[in-house]
């Protein structure tokens, strides 16, 4: 993908898979390059994915791609769940993407270290379906208020569990679909945890915290008081930039797709609002408009 244009790193949004072809006529007006194509649990019943890809791609023309398809459930503890993601990955070509996001899994009732054995059991298999397929599997980094002794839902919400993991399946199938907020969620810095895995980051959450150090400072964290918000680009604590760097000093190619209907005072009625000035908060942190380069000089 060419640096023109920003074709190396597109800036989207999120959008519901079972009804993309009424929404996304609704917010691709207000520029947005790129969509991830989201599910809960289980892929939406009755739909024909080759067809409804093909006129996904169809309505977006040459205005926009899909970037990738996602799948959150716990293919870990639900046989049906684990059955999908393995059909989103053969269905990925359809809707003209190589990223599928999701959740690892968990075994809910035993610490992460316990999930290894079915971990590699589900993905072993899995990982070998996206490499024959041409498919990068990402898993989102949100703990999604689980711990290590009770993981809920994920165990990749932490860099030990994807130690674990990449060595329990050690193929490049298999990366992280990651976002500052919730590694922020955990009072883990960042930037260096970027530069560290950005060779296995496959798809970017555009997602941001705000953290209240006062709070952590006099209360500490056991106060019951909220401490950390989830927030859209541009109304947290990180600077996107130095994020966008990264990527780009690494050669990182792919998609920052944001994932709203967080932020604590843009939802609801504002919900658009912050995306849209989300989006182009990130459009301005990856150098503005494209300006092609003489030349000569």
């Amino acid at each position: 993908m060419s640096r023109e244009q920003h074709q190396d790193i597109r800036i989207g949004t999120l959008a519901g898979m079972a009804n993309a072809l009424s929404y996304l006529p609704q917010i691709l007006p207000y520029g947005f390059e790129s969509f991830e194509l989201t599910t809960w649990a289980r892929l939406p019943e009755g739909l024909d994915l080759a067809d409804h890809g093909k006129n996904v791609q169809d309505l977006l023309g040459d205005h926009a791609i899909i970037s990738s398809v996602g799948i959150y459930g716990n293919p870990l503890q639900e046989e049906a769940t684990a059955t999908d993601w393995e059909t989103l990955i053969r269905s990925a070509k359809f809707f003209g993407c190589n990223v599928v996001c999701g959740f690892a899994g968990a075994l809910e009732d035993r610490p992460v270290d316990e999930s290894m054995p079915k971990f590699k059991e589900v993905w072993g298999h899995l990982a070998k379906v996206a490499e024959e397929e041409g498919v990068r599997i990402a898993f989102e980094n949100c703990d999604m208020g689980g711990t290590w002794q009770r993981p809920a839902w994920n165990i990749a919400h932490s860099p030990v569990a994807w130690e674990m993991m990449f060595n329990e399946v050690p193929s490049e199938a298999l990366g992280l679909e990651w976002e500052p907020c919730h590694q922020m969620v955990s009072l883990v810095s960042p930037l260096p945890q970027l530069k560290k895995w950005v060779n296995r980051v496959y798809h970017v959450h555009g997602k941001d915290a705000s953290i209240e150090w006062d709070v952590l400072r006099s209360e500490g964290l056991r106060s019951g008081k909220q401490f950390v918000w989830h927030r859209t680009p541009g109304f947290g604590d990180t600077n996107w930039t130095d994020i966008i760097t990264i990527l780009r000093m690494n050669g990182w190619r792919g998609a920052i797709d944001i994932e709203g209907w967080h932020d604590p005072v843009y939802r609801d009625d504002l919900e658009m609002t912050g995306q849209v000035h989300g989006l182009n908060y990130l459009k301005a942190c990856r150098g503005g408009a494209y300006v092609p380069s003489p030349a000569e000089r």
